[in-house]
Parts: structure tokens; C-alpha cells; sequence
């Protein structure tokens, strides 16, 4: 009885993170719920979840939405994630988190202190965001960061970032969570804790939401960078 408790204040949690930021469910979930169940439950289950958060703040952000924005990033994240799943679980995946959380720090330090001027990027860029998001998050779970990177470069409105962001993890979830479903991860216990925690994440995600309204822009990015800092210490340590 506890357990599935102590599941569901957890994903409270995590939903009020990502509805706050755009992101950041698994950076909370996963360690967390590691502690409570197992860490190949907590995948899967922390996958499901994030349906429900995508799914809200795509619905909640669709004026945001710019098909022209998401479509390269989901595009290249397919073929990103076949290779991913052949190719770089060759490569010592400690050696990839080192590396990988690294640049978040130092990305993320950079412009926390020198803020520097979002520019323009070519839409080139958004493919190799997509592709190395969908390689790395298939390699070790831990995808997102190159598509943040490329959202917060951009010169692009707080709304536009989350939008673009949402839109795309929203892909991301369902096609991780078919693929799940079709190898037999998603077991009738961790759809049991699904239904239980759901109402928890949707809340939570509410909640994060109300809380990134009253968020200004450039308390935002910061926000977020502050985020990538934590998110890639924990890349290093883990």
C-alpha cells in the first residue's frame, strides 16, 4: 500500500517539474522511483506517464505549436533512434554520459554568465537536435537535452520553447511507449501503477503549469539552464 503511494508523490512531483519547465519528468522519476521499484518498472512506467504530461501541455500550449518547428525534430528522431538502439549501446554508455554531461554544464554555465544573444538557427539544426536526441535517448534514456539546447539557441518567445518542447517529447512518449508495449515491458503491474499515479502527474503538471505563467521570460531560461546543470551532474555521478 505504500508503494504505490510514495509512486504517485513522486510523479507529483516530476509533472509539476516538466509542467514548469517543458521538461525534466525522468530527471526527477527516475532516480526516485529506482529507490521504491525496479529500475526496469520505472522506465516504462515513467514513459506512460509522460503521455499524460505531453499529451496536457501540447493541448494546453496548441497556440504555441508550429508544425514547421516540431516536424524536422520528430523526423530525424526516428532513423536517430534506430541507430541508437544498434550502434551506440557499442560504445561505453559511461563515457557518453561523461561527455554529453559535460557540455550541459558547461553550455549551461556559459550562458548563465555571459548570456549571450539567441540567434536564428538554420533549420539544419533542428534535424541534428532530432537525430541526437532520438540516438542518445535510445542508447541510455537520456535524449532531451540536445533538443533543449537547439529551443533555448533560438530567438524564440518562453511559449514558443515549451511548445516545441512538448510537441515534441509528445512523439517521443507515444512511439517509446508503442514500442514498449510491443516488446512486453509494459506489464499489467506497471499499468496498475499507471493508473493509480496518473491522476497524481496530471495534477502535479496543473500545478507546474499555473506556476510557468507567472514565471517572466528571462527568469525562464535561466530556470532551464539551472535545470541542464543539475540534469548533467547527474549524468556524471550516475
Amino acid at each position: 500500500m505504500l508503494t504505490p503511494l510514495l509512486v504517485s508523490i513522486i510523479f507529483l512531483l516530476a509533472g509539476f517539474i516538466q509542467g514548469m519547465t517543458g521538461f525534466g519528468s525522468a530527471l526527477v522519476a527516475i532516480p526516485l522511483l529506482s529507490l521504491v521499484i525496479d529500475i526496469k518498472d520505472a522506465v516504462p512506467l515513467c514513459i506512460l506517464n509522460s503521455l499524460v504530461i505531453t499529451t496536457y501541455l501540447s493541448l494546453k500550449m496548441r497556440k504555441h505549436l508550429d508544425s514547421k518547428k516540431i516536424v524536422p525534430l520528430c523526423v530525424a528522431a526516428v532513423p536517430g533512434i534506430i541507430i541508437g538502439s544498434t550502434v551506440l549501446k557499442q560504445v561505453s554508455s559511461t563515457i557518453i554520459r561523461i561527455c554529453l554531461g559535460s557540455l550541459l554544464i558547461c553550455y549551461s554555465l556559459y550562458s548563465l554568465l555571459s548570456r549571450p544573444k539567441p540567434r536564428k538557427m538554420h533549420c539544419f539544426w533542428s534535424y541534428i537536435a532530432g537525430f541526437s536526441s532520438g540516438a542518445i535517448g535510445a542508447a541510455f534514456s537520456a535524449g532531451g537535452p540536445p533538443t533543449i539546447i537547439y529551443t533555448t539557441l533560438n530567438d524564440w518567445q518562453k511559449d514558443t520553447i515549451k511548445a516545441t518542447l512538448s510537441g515534441f517529447f509528445l512523439f517521443n512518449s507515444y512511439l517509446i511507449a508503442t514500442v514498449h508495449a510491443i516488446n512486453g515491458l509494459t506489464t499489467v503491474e506497471i499499468f496498475s501503477y499507471f493508473m493509480i499515479s496518473a491522476p497524481f502527474v496530471l495534477l502535479g503538471t496543473v500545478l507546474g503549469t499555473i506556476s510557468y505563467g507567472k514565471i517572466p521570460p528571462e527568469r525562464y531560461l535561466q530556470i532551464i539552464f539551472a535545470f541542464l546543470i543539475i540534469m548533467g551532474i547527474m549524468m556524471i555521478i550516475t
